[in-house]
């Protein structure tokens, strides 16, 4: 009995030895995208482009923008697409074309000028965000609306310096975008004056503002709630108060895919039921 069991074995192993292996199959580029390399502020960048997959298919089909701020192929380029992707494959959000826009010098590029020393011996090179915004909105945006088939919106997307950028642009160059998300932005900067300018500002018509808190506390913390208290409640606006399960390097993850529910609904009448629900605590008219 356990001859033939041995004997069996050393068969069923010669056998395997002297078995060909499958050819493997041919392996080609797999290309997501196009990008360019572009110059603003002293600084080469990516431009990158994610088309829908299906965006040949229907030449008279034209599409949104998703404008992701920090969104070299090294930065949040590649977790942008997946979430746009997944959103879509749910009927969470519309399809659309993500335009991820490389950052190099995050304070410089994204921010205003600060008043508070702390701020500039440690960031020398910040302040010059109204540079960058005007470069991205009448060059970058422009170019991307005629080489690519859109439909004239386009919605601006960031977490961090890139939110308060999101926010400060929301402010002062409202009719720039379709809508806007600034998750967890940092509203401490330069002794939080975005958050009191726009407490100060007389209520008027805004695009759709999604914007949000994870646990930064302090003055971070104070900023984003005095932009929350201060804002019209009958305003296209949705403020998620995440602070007590997610920390600030959780929120663009954890985020991004509400953000994209708010400002691009469908018309899918089952997604409560799936838990992609919009958890803002306080709502305008886009969020229900």
């Amino acid at each position: 009995m356990i001859a033939r069991a041995l004997t069996a074995l050393v068969a069923g192993t010669f056998l395997l030895a002297n078995t060909a292996p499958s050819p493997l199959p041919e392996f080609a580029p797999l290309t997501i995208g196009e990008t360019a390399n572009v110059t603003v502020l002293d600084a080469e960048r990516e431009i990158n482009v994610v088309l829908p997959k299906d965006y040949a298919e229907d030449p008279s089909r034209a599409w949104p923008i998703i404008v992701l701020i920090d969104g070299g192929q090294m930065q949040d380029l590649m977790m942008g697409v997946g979430v746009n992707n997944w959103n879509r494959l749910w009927a969470r959000s519309e399809g659309a074309i993500l335009v991820g826009i490389e950052t190099k010098d995050r304070q410089r590029e994204l921010l205003p000028p600060t008043g508070e020393a702390a701020q500039q011996e440690r960031y020398p090179t910040a302040g010059e965000g109204e540079v960058f915004r005007a470069w991205l909105i009448n060059e970058i945006l422009p170019t991307i609306k005629t080489r690519y088939r859109t439909d004239g919106r386009a919605f601006l997307v960031g977490e961090s310096a890139a939110g308060h950028f999101v926010l400060e642009t929301w402010f002062k160059t409202p009719g720039a975008f379709a809508g806007y998300a600034a998750i967890s932005p940092s509203l401490q900067w330069d002794g939080q004056a975005l958050s009191k300018a726009i407490a100060a500002a007389p209520a008027d018509t805004r695009p759709p503002l999604f914007f949000s808190l994870a646990d930064e506390g302090g003055a971070f913390e104070e900023g984003v709630l005095r932009v929350a208290g201060s804002l019209d409640p009958q305003s296209d606006r949705c403020f998620s108060d995440r602070r007590k399960d997610l920390h600030h390097s959780t929120s663009l993850h954890g985020l991004l895919p509400e953000a994209l529910q708010y400002l691009m609904p469908t018309m899918a009448d089952y997604l409560e039921e799936f838990g992609f629900t919009l958890r803002c605590d306080q709502r305008g008219r886009s969020a229900g």
